[in-house]
Formats: C-alpha cells, structure tokens, sequence
C-alpha cells in the first residue's frame, strides 16, 4: 500500500507539472526570437512613430495561456508591449484548428493539435471538441480583458473605431483590440454560425487556414480548389453583416472568386509578396493589383515565410513592392505575432518598421497611412454602424 501511495503521489505531481509546465513550453518552442543585428531608432523615427496611430491586421495571441494585461518573457505581444510599440489598434486572431505536421505545401484536414493545446491549457471541456466553441472562448478572454483593464477597449463598429481615435487623440493610453477568424471551419459547416460569432464580436475573417475546409480550398491543402457554394454564401453574408473578408491563407482559385465576387474592400490579414519572397502563401502581383482594385489593403508580415528574412528593412521592402504596384493606400501591417512565427523583434520594438520606411525614402503622411492609417479607411469602410 505504501509503495502504491507513492505512485499515486508521484502521478499526480507529474500531471499537475504537466499542465503548469506544458502550455508554456510549447509556446516558447514555437513562438521564438532570433538575435539579428538591428538598426538603431533614431530620435527622428522614435518622435515619428510616437504620433502614428499603428494598426497591426493579425496576431494570435488568444491561442496561448497568459494574461494579455501582464507582460510576459514569452511570445510576442501584451497590452504592455503593444503600448511599448504604441500599437493603436490590434487585431486579435482566433485558431481553432492546426494539422499536425503542418506546412505550406500540403495539410490533410485530419488531424487537430489545438484540440490536445485545449486540453493542456486546461480550458473548459466543451472547447477540446469544438472548434466553434474555441472561438467564442476566444472572444470571451478578450472581452473580460477589456472589461477588467482600461487600456484595452474592443472595437466592433464604425463609433468604436471613432472613439478610439478620439480618446487616442486626446492623449488617453488605451489601446483596440478587435477579433478575426483564421480560418471558417469554426462555423463547423452551419450558415447560421457566422451570426454566432458576428454577436461573439468578429469583425474580420480568413475563409481558410492551412487545410481545405467546407467553404474553399486552402494554398496549404490537399486539393486546393475554389469556393464551395457554401463559402460562396458565406462570402455574401459576411459583407451584408460588416465583417472583413481575409483571403490570407486561400488557394489561388478561390482567392480569384473572392475578389470577382467583392463589393468592399478585402483584406489580406499578413502575408508576404511573391516577387520578393517566392513562398507559395505570398501574393503575385496579379493577386495585388486585385486586392487594390477592392481598395482592400495587405498586411506585410515579419517572418521568414512572408519576407524570407527578419529584419525590419526586408519588411519595409514587401510594403515598397505593393506601393510601387498599386500605390501608397494598399499595404499596412500584419504582424503574425504569436502565431508559431520566428521574428527578430517582438510588438515592443515597432519603431523599427517605422525606422525602415524613412530609410525607403517614405514621408511622414505615407508612413502614417502605411502603419495604420490605410487599416483604418478599410475598416471605417467594412465594420458595421
């Protein structure tokens, strides 16, 4: 009996370090920073960026167990570090599903390691089956964030993203957070769940991730097809209810459908630009004249996968490229952040970027649209009432 005590007590040590131990470990594997030689900010680009009203299009910082009001020595992003960048404007992503083995050339939609990530993280038990519940757990950290920490509000109309501005303006240290969807398959293939998470408060949406789902194939699936006319309905119920239509992640296919078919601006969430960095998930320039022709605008991202590099001057490259093709009103920032991304510098350090687009030969007004100002149109043109 003695000798079964102590296997008891030595299971039960081992599961409680599991779930206090495990959550972090693997963001930590996944989330990671690499040391680069980075330029230094400047007095000129600090006072710059201190004035800008930043708008970053996605980070996936719902995904990971830690308060977003503290500051942590993991990741990438926090209420403290996103006020460090002076980031106005954040766009929170929900994942809801990730395949194992995951790459950018092909994913089988047969495997869910978030669903084991749910567990871990001890989330509640209708979350480890669901992924449409994942979502609304999602929008209800965020909601008791905002609704416990005065730095944050949530920004889900054309008047919340005023007074953000206003308040922003009047020298008030707060900060928006909106949410968005990567990847439908949370709607579980039900129409009437997109209402769901229109009232859970999404705002903007990817029709894929990195596996084909019942709306249209995925650039990282196995078919790679268009849309379904299920996706084709879902398309025309998210523009009717004002959410932002992300083609971040979609096959080619149905990237050409989505843009035939818009009568709003469409948004690449964060992404990269082929003619720089030839990863199958960036965007042609073909692709990039027909986001603009929307008016919609491409979030340039940090990573090796968007810009094939880490440092601030690849990232002020891409966005050159697209102003160079479309003009100054179609590119902005999409971060990755959080999102199992290695980066050089994490949202505390935005200056950089800011740094980078004064080396490119940008102004100041052409800076302010870049690092959020185009963001905003965008959204004043999309978000509901």
């Amino acid at each position: 009996m003695r000798k079964l005590k102590w296997i008891v007590l030595g299971l039960g040590v081992l599961t409680l370090a599991f779930f206090a131990l495990a959550p972090g470990i693997v963001e930590r594997s996944m989330n990671r920073m690499v040391v680069i030689d980075l330029p230094k900010v400047d007095n000129r680009s600090q006072t710059l960026h201190e004035r800008l009203f930043v708008a970053d299009m996605h980070a996936d910082t719902l995904l990971w167990k830690r308060s977003l009001s503290k500051r942590a020595n993991r990741g990438h992003a926090d209420i403290p570090r996103l006020q460090d960048g002076n980031v106005a404007l954040q766009v929170f992503a929900t994942v809801t599903k990730s395949p194992a083995s995951l790459n950018y050339d092909s994913n089988s939609a047969d495997s869910d390691t978030i669903g084991l990530l749910a567990f871990a993280q001890l989330q509640p038990p209708r979350t480890w089956n669901s992924l449409l519940q994942r979502s609304l757990w999602h929008a209800r950290r965020l909601h008791d964030v905002a609704n416990d920490d005065a730095r944050l509000m949530m920004v889900k109309t054309k008047s919340d993203l005023r007074e953000l501005q206003q308040r922003r303006a009047a020298g008030e240290a707060v900060m928006g957070g909106m949410l968005g969807v990567e990847g439908l398959h949370n709607l579980e293939a039900q129409a009437t769940n997109l209402q769901v998470l229109f009232d859970a408060g999404y705002r903007m949406a990817g029709l894929t991730h990195f596996f084909d789902n019942a709306l249209a194939g995925s650039m990282h699936g196995l078919e790679k097809g268009g849309l379904t006319d299920f996706g084709r309905g879902i398309v025309r119920e998210m523009e009717a209810l004002g959410m932002a239509i992300d083609i971040a992640h979609l096959s080619p296919k149905a990237v050409d459908e989505v843009l035939a078919m818009a009568t709003r601006p469409i948004v690449v969430s964060h992404g990269g630009v082929k003619a720089l960095c030839n990863a199958n998930r960036n965007l042609t320039d073909t692709q990039i004249r027909g986001v603009a022709a929307t008016g919609g605008v491409i979030g340039i991202g940090y990573w090796p996968g968007a810009i094939c590099n880490t440092h601030p001057d690849a990232v002020a490259a891409a966005m050159l490229h697209v102003v160079d093709l479309v003009g100054i009103d179609h590119v902005g920032l999409g971060s990755d952040y959080d999102g199992a991304v290695q980066v050089a510098f994490d949202t505390s350090a935005l200056a950089l970027i800011t740094g980078a687009l004064q080396r490119q030969g940008l102004s100041d007004r052409e800076i302010a649209q870049v690092m959020g100002g185009n963001v905003v149109r965008v959204l004043s043109e999309t978000l509901p009432d």
